[in-house]
């Protein structure tokens, strides 16, 4: 009878073992981001693009116009402000990132036609440069996105009938959850990037609309994808 037990026992600490093993630990949590802070630089190559982009949107919803101070990086934060160093003219501007690129091995920052006017790099086409984020320069305008909601509803089925339409008919809506009140879904209309034109937009959807109600504007992150 006690070879019974300590059998037994063995055996249980047997599986005991051998359940330790399958066991996975699970993953790290990923490194948060690290914070880009003013005075941190990047060197390599620059490019530049205009047309057939100009006039389509950004990669943080704004139309690009290649006759402003914009430029396009593969991982900084929209809105970022970077001051460019051309290596090989001494001549520098001043842009704020708004799209993602280059996708070309080496290159590291893609201007808009007016910010490589300025540092002379459209003849060449590329340029070899350094990038330091800068403070927003006094009085910049500073980017942003705005929509219209035009509803808040309980029932995601509900909120996703009158985001559909509303894509439809504008050609851009989503859904919104918000952290501080779950459970609560509103729909957003258009991705604006002034005032202006939100404010056009809830006009046109006042117009539309059975009820001459077109919602309210809100601002969005503006590093949302």
């Amino acid at each position: 009878m006690r070879i019974a037990a300590v059998c037994l026992l063995a055996a249980m600490g047997i599986c005991g073992c051998g359940h330790k093993r399958i066991v996975r630990a699970a993953p790290p949590p990923s490194p948060s981001p690290t914070a880009v802070l003013p005075g941190q630089t990047e060197t390599g190559l620059a490019s530049w693009y205009g047309h057939p982009y100009h006039g389509r949107r950004a990669s943080n919803g704004e139309i690009y116009d290649m006759e402003k101070m914009t430029a396009a990086h593969r991982t900084l934060p929209f809105n970022t402000w970077v001051r460019v160093y051309n290596l090989d003219n001494n001549k520098t501007t001043e842009v704020r990132i708004i799209d993602r690129g280059p996708f070309v091995d080496g290159r590291i920052i893609d201007l808009s036609h007016a910010a490589a006017v300025e540092i002379a790099m459209i003849g060449p086409g590329t340029a070899r440069v350094r990038i330091e984020i800068i403070n927003a320069p006094p009085g910049a305008v500073q980017g942003g996105l705005f929509a219209i909601q035009v509803g808040a509803y309980r029932a995601r089925a509900s909120a996703e009938e009158v985001r559909a339409r509303m894509e439809r008919q504008y050609g851009s809506a989503r859904l919104q959850e918000r952290p501080e009140d779950p459970g609560v879904w509103r729909v957003l209309v258009g991705t604006e990037s002034t005032e202006e034109g939100a404010n056009a937009l809830a006009e046109r959807i006042r117009r539309d609309s059975v009820e001459k109600t077109g919602g309210f504007i809100v601002r969005l992150d503006s590093n949302q994808p």
